[in-house]
């Protein structure tokens, strides 16, 4: 298995369950430097759902109780265990990133600090379940990763707007 992504590019990688593996390992690792229950520290993203190919970064959702309250020893904390604060403006949440070198031009894991139990964590684990529960929701998000691919070259913004709807979609059958 080789992790890790170059800033905007994007490739898919087919499934293995070694990333269930280091997820494993990285969640040891942070209870090891942080404070957090592990219920807190969940593994997300396409590498969590069983079969799907997906970018080769290993996606981590952190629960916190107060996003205002993080601070610089919390952050520290997260480094410590080779996780990075990124200057990425996402609403209701903070993104760290682990990375191969110092040079920091290729990134294997994200940290998603988000707050525990509230919206945007029971969303994304929602996806998550909801998407390792049910084949034909796999398979067409599956299609639809792989149709941006084929018809596109741009970057990881742009696939990310690309399967919004399809998500947003799975967020609202939470409700």
């Amino acid at each position: 298995m080789r992790l890790g992504l170059k800033n905007d590019e994007v490739r898919l990688e087919s499934y293995t369950s070694e990333w269930e593996n280091e997820f494993i390992k990285v969640k040891e690792e942070l209870r090891e430097h942080t404070s957090f229950d592990e219920e807190r520290i969940e593994h997300i993203g396409s590498t969590a759902i069983k079969g799907m190919s997906a970018k080769p970064i290993i996606d981590i959702i952190v629960g916190v109780d107060d996003l205002q309250k993080v601070d610089k020893p919390l952050l520290k904390s997260f480094s410590k265990a080779g996780f990075l604060r990124l200057k990425v403006e996402r609403p209701g949440e903070i993104v760290l990133a682990k990375f191969i070198d110092d040079t920091y031009k290729e990134k294997t894991h994200f940290i998603h600090l988000v707050e525990y139990q509230k919206e945007l964590w029971n969303n994304l684990i929602f996806f998550r379940d909801y998407l390792n529960t049910n084949e034909d929701a796999k398979t067409q998000y599956l299609d639809i990763k792989l149709g941006y691919l084929k018809d596109s070259t741009k970057g990881i913004k742009e696939y990310t707007d690309f399967k919004e709807e399809f998500v947003k979609g799975i967020f609202a059958k939470r409700n």
